[in-house]
């Protein structure tokens, strides 16, 4: 694989901090002015990521206890005035960790490229304060729902946090279900991937039985996980200035799904998503079994991160946070996951403590780390 991709290494060229700029702040958006105008996807000048070097590390402890969430005082005001990382810091922010079922452990430095063809304050813990007002929550029931698209693409993780299937293999999820910044959780070498189905009264399976009088009870599928990607800058930034930024990784499964997933994409600007809306479902702990669905407005946003106030708990963490828009070259509408939930967050709004939810935005360079580990080739991963 590495090979196939250095022989083309004429056509690349090593980003530069002006070209990091760029791409840090200005994607290219196509987003008409017509009074008819549809949400649409915009297009972006995705980078290219590739492994330099892999290095084994010693096998991890497991001894951290599993977190269902994340709370940091750094806000917008306090990620805005942040001085842009530079060229060699964003190397080590994306390069990655990746864990193995039998407990093996690698270290892989990244560099960025630009392919140079023309194609190309910290407040008091309030644990239930991530419900706002009344909980707008919507608990998913029945089978006819569960197993269908979009909400079919959420799964559980055996940490207790949520994740999407974003491609035949793999999963979405929050870093923190995985690692807490400092260790490997507990579980995180047994990690498995759960799957709603139905468990049907009689114990048949796969019968296919439309009887309203007995009563649909779901249970979950268990799929063992074969390794794990986990950002560095995570596990350097353990949820303080830039931390949360990074509160992502990638499951690959020991063996296909065989559902529909939901690719992924880059992160438009807020104010072009639909209604300035997001959406995402999760398995809340307050509702076990659950699964639940909520939508809600984007209230802030930094590059790196989404701020609003969708009513969550526990164990949503990890859940793919998506839109709808309306894809040009396909000429139809398409779901992408644009984010990851992460959290909470207390933020100050001048000089008043304000609680919100946040979701870490799927970036160019995110996007094209996270293409990467899913398909192994860059060529795949220019579209974002």
């Amino acid at each position: 694989m590495f090979d196939r991709n250095w022989t083309e290494r004429p056509a690349f060229r090593m980003a530069g901090l002006s070209t990091l700029i760029l791409l840090l702040c200005a994607a290219k958006d196509v987003m008409p002015s017509s009074p008819h105008w549809k949400p649409t996807w915009p297009s972006y000048r995705v980078p290219v990521i590739l492994p330099q070097s892999t290095l084994n590390l010693d096998k991890p402890q497991f001894d951290a206890e599993a977190r269902l969430d994340v709370v940091s005082p750094c806000g917008p005001a306090c990620h805005k005035s942040s001085p842009l990382p530079t060229y060699e810091e964003v190397k080590n922010y994306l390069s990655y960790e990746t864990l193995y079922a039998n407990g093996s452990l690698t270290e892989t430095e990244v560099g960025i490229y630009i392919l140079s063809s023309s194609d190309g304050s910290q407040g008091k813990s309030r644990t239930k304060r991530q419900i706002y007002g009344y909980d707008s929550r919507f608990s998913i029931f029945g089978k006819d729902f569960l197993l269908n698209y979009p909400f079919s693409t959420s799964v559980k993780l055996s940490t207790g946090c949520t994740g999407t299937l974003v491609a035949e293999k793999h999963v979405l999820t929050a870093a923190h279900c995985i690692h807490d910044g400092k260790s490997y959780v507990k579980g995180a070498q047994k990690l498995r991937v759960g799957f709603l189905k139905p468990k049907l009264k009689d114990g048949s399976k796969g019968a296919n039985i439309t009887n309203s009088a007995m009563p649909e009870k779901m249970k979950f599928q268990w799929i063992r996980v074969k390794r794990t990607h986990v950002p560095k800058g995570w596990i350097k930034g353990n949820a303080n200035d830039i931390g949360m930024d990074y509160d992502y990784a990638l499951l690959e499964l020991k063996k296909p799904h065989k559902r529909k997933f939901m690719k992924i994409g880059v992160s438009p600007p807020a104010r072009h998503l639909p209604g300035g809306r997001i959406h995402f479902s999760g398995y809340d702990n307050d509702r076990p079994g659950n699964l639940v669905y909520r939508f809600c407005d984007v209230k802030d946003e930094t590059y790196d991160l989404l701020y609003q106030q969708c009513d969550a708990q526990p164990g949503a963490s990890g859940s793919g946070v998506y839109v709808r828009m309306w894809k040009r070259q396909n000429h139809k509408w398409e779901r992408k996951i644009i984010g990851i939930f992460s959290g909470h967050q207390w933020v100050d709004m001048n000089g008043t403590p304000q609680d919100f939810n946040v979701a870490v935005r799927i970036t160019p360079l995110k996007y094209a780390q996270i293409c990467y580990w899913i398909k192994g080739n860059y060529l795949d991963c220019r579209e974002g």
